[in-house]
Order: structure tokens, then C-alpha cells, then sequence
């Protein structure tokens, strides 16, 4: 398959029929070449925020997004014949020492950013003065999975007032329709290119949409949607119909998080790194990487999540999408014994990963000589 870039000014982007931004402008592939011009920078600057709940149209599918073909026939067959989507008894041995601390949330103010890991994908962001969900699954059991082998780390009803909620796609593991029944209807919700109709159908009233290196903002803050490696899907005739990516949030002092949502690696993360750079923490998927041969396209292992880090020149890494619900092979505690060995063997600074305990939190204080010029 080839791979496609859609970056700004690629003559192989794809543009929705009504869209304008300057995140989706293509560049006519028959321009002239000036050879006595400035050559232009390495990365495009970013786009115009977009309004907030504006309605789009959308290409009904994405399939021209994907970075490496789905399975075929011969994959489905080998996964039926050989694949066990489940650790053996051994692997299932250290559920009860999978690191579970839940405790109050940290107080904050607009000029600190915090993070607390509910669990799975699943973040409490405070940042520039919000409280931001990242892919709020509170259930005890989603669709085709056991139940959860952690609580949740935070009690829904200990949650301060949510003042947005970003989805990454649309797998149920990362887009839980129970858990945002409990949200105010007029929770604002930033959602890929195509999944807006899903929040629609349930009476949320601001939902914005945007494609890969669009942005919209909220009370100073800026929610950037980026690429990733992955896929959607969510019935058996919606394959691709929405996109999938990852967020950048900036606050108006300028301090970064981006959470990775689910993702293979691949070329994205220095594009990303590139276009946002001094991102003070990176929420990184860890976990569901085994069998290696089946998940290697769209979901990091260990290494490839210290590695992605590195690639978005990230300060700080904190693991998820592991402890939480078993999705596939590999020991339940083998993820964060190997994103420990990985950092180490990278020469980062210990206190740059912050492998947290489900439940747990870690606040970032800013630094005035820490930020970008």
C-alpha cells in the first residue's frame, strides 16, 4: 500500500469537498519551481483554529489514511489456526500486582498541567485551567473483552466539572457509549474527520470534527488532531468510515500534551514532533502488541513506544493502554517491565517516564527556561 502523508501542501492529499482550512490546501503538483526563492520551512505552520461544533461533510471512507493494509484472507487464517489472543495461566499470574493507587486529584491552577491515569486510554488532562478526558471508558466490561482486571483508578462522581473530552476513534475499548451517557450533553467533544453523526445521534450539541493538522480551541487552549498509525471500526459496515489520530493540547502559556490514542509506529511521530515542538509529556500506548506478526502495524510495543517518544523529541513519556483489559498474548505485567528496561537502555532520565499506577497522578510544573524559543 502506499504510504500517504497528508501534510500540508502535498499534492496527494485528500480534501472534503467543503473544507478550506489551510491544514488541507493542495498544492497543484504543477507548479513552477523557483530556484532563487527561500526554500520553505520543513514543516507548514499550523493551522487556523476552526469553529467549534462547525457541521462538515465528510468522504465516506478513510481507507486512503491507512499506513499499512489491513488483514487479508491468509492473516484472518493464520490468526484462526495459530493466534491466541489471551496470556496462558502464567501470563495471568500478576494480575494482582498490576499497580493500582487510586487518590484525590491534585489541585491545579491555569499555569500547571496535570495528569491522572483512570486507566486503559483513559486520562484526566488538567490544562490552562480545563479538565479534559482523553478516551473516558468507565465501564467494567467492553464488547468482546473480559472485564476489567483494574478498577478504574478515579470514582466517576469524585470527577470536577469535565470541560471537554477528546476521542482518539472509534473502537469500543476507546469509545464507550455508557460512559459518555454520563456526560452533560453540552460537553464539548473534539472527534476525528466522520464520527461526529455518532455524537449527534445522542444529542451532544457542540461537537467538533477535524481532520489530521486541524485544530479548534477552548478558553485558550488548543486541540490539535494528528495522525496515526491505526484504523476505525465499529460495525461490520463501517470500516474506515471515520478516522483515527492523536491530540496535541497546548495552553496559552505554551506548555504541550500529546496523548498517542492507539497506534503502530511508523514515520508520524517526527512529522508530529517537527510541526509541535516542546511537548512536555507524551501519553503513550504501551500494551496489545502480541502476537507481534498480527498487531505490529497499529499498536506500539515497549521499545517502539520509547523510541515514538523519542521521535516527537517528547520530554517526558507516561505509558497507558496496558493493565487494564486484556486485548491480547503478551504477560499482563510484561509491558511496564519492558518500557523500564527500554527508557533505561535509551539513557533517559529515570524521572522522565512516568509509569503511574492506575488511579495515579503526576503534576508539571512550568519552567521558564524549559520552553521553546
Amino acid at each position: 500500500m502506499t504510504q500517504q502523508t497528508h501534510e500540508t501542501g502535498s499534492a496527494t492529499t485528500t480534501v472534503p469537498a467543503t473544507t478550506t482550512s489551510a491544514a488541507t490546501v493542495t498544492t497543484p503538483a504543477t507548479t513552477a519551481r523557483d530556484d532563487t526563492a527561500t526554500a520553505p520551512p520543513s514543516f507548514p505552520p499550523l493551522a487556523e483554529p476552526r469553529p467549534l461544533g462547525e457541521l462538515r461533510f465528510w468522504p465516506r471512507t478513510f481507507h486512503d489514511r491507512l499506513t499499512a493494509p489491513l488483514p487479508g484472507l491468509k492473516a484472518m487464517a493464520r490468526f484462526a489456526r495459530e493466534g491466541s489472543v489471551r496470556p496462558g495461566r502464567d501470563g495471568l499470574a500478576d494480575i494482582p500486582r498490576l499497580p493500582y493507587e487510586p487518590g484525590p486529584l491534585p489541585r491545579t491552577d491555569t499555569g500547571t498541567v496535570a495528569v491522572t491515569w483512570a486507566g486503559h486510554a483513559s486520562w484526566i488532562v488538567r490544562i490552562g485551567g480545563l479538565t479534559v478526558l482523553t478516551d473516558p471508558v468507565w465501564s467494567r466490561r467492553i464488547i468482546g473483552t473480559p472485564a476489567r482486571v483494574t478498577p478504574v483508578g478515579v470514582p466517576w462522581e469524585t470527577l470536577p466539572r469535565v470541560d471537554a473530552v477528546v476521542i482518539s476513534h472509534n473502537h469500543y475499548d476507546h469509545l464507550d457509549a455508557p460512559t459518555l451517557r454520563r456526560l452533560p450533553r453540552d460537553t464539548p467533544v473534539f472527534v476525528p474527520a466522520g464520527l461526529g453523526r455518532w455524537f449527534r445521534r445522542r444529542r451532544f450539541t457542540t461537537v467538533t470534527e477535524l481532520d489530521w493538522w486541524e485544530a479548534a480551541e477552548l478558553s485558550g487552549v488548543r486541540f490539535d488532531f494528528v495522525p496515526a498509525h491505526h484504523w476505525s471500526k465499529r460495525t461490520l459496515t463501517d470500516t474506515c468510515h471515520s478516522l483515527w489520530g492523536g491530540w496535541v493540547l497546548t495552553a496559552a502559556d505554551g506548555q504541550r500534551v500529546y496523548f498517542a490514542g492507539d497506534t503502530g509506529y511508523g514515520h508520524w511521530f517526527s512529522r508530529i514532533g517537527g510541526r509541535y515542538p516542546g511537548i512536555d509529556l507524551a501519553l503513550m500506548p504501551i500494551g496489545a502488541y502480541d502476537p507481534r506478526w498480527w498487531l505490529s502495524d497499529v499498536h506500539l510495543d515497549p521499545e517502539e513506544a520509547v523510541r515514538a517518544t523519542e521521535d516527537l523529541g517528547a520530554r517526558r513519556m507516561a505509558p497507558m493502554h496496558w493493565g487494564t483489559f486484556v486485548l491480547s498474548a503478551e504477560p499482563v505485567l510484561e509491558p511496564l517491565t519492558r518500557v523500564r528496561a527500554a527508557w533505561e537502555k535509551a539513557g533517559l532520565d529515570r524521572e522522565d517516564l512516568w509509569d503511574l499506577p492506575v488511579g495515579g497522578s503526576r503534576v508539571l510544573h512550568p519552567v521558564a527556561s524549559d520552553r521553546p524559543a
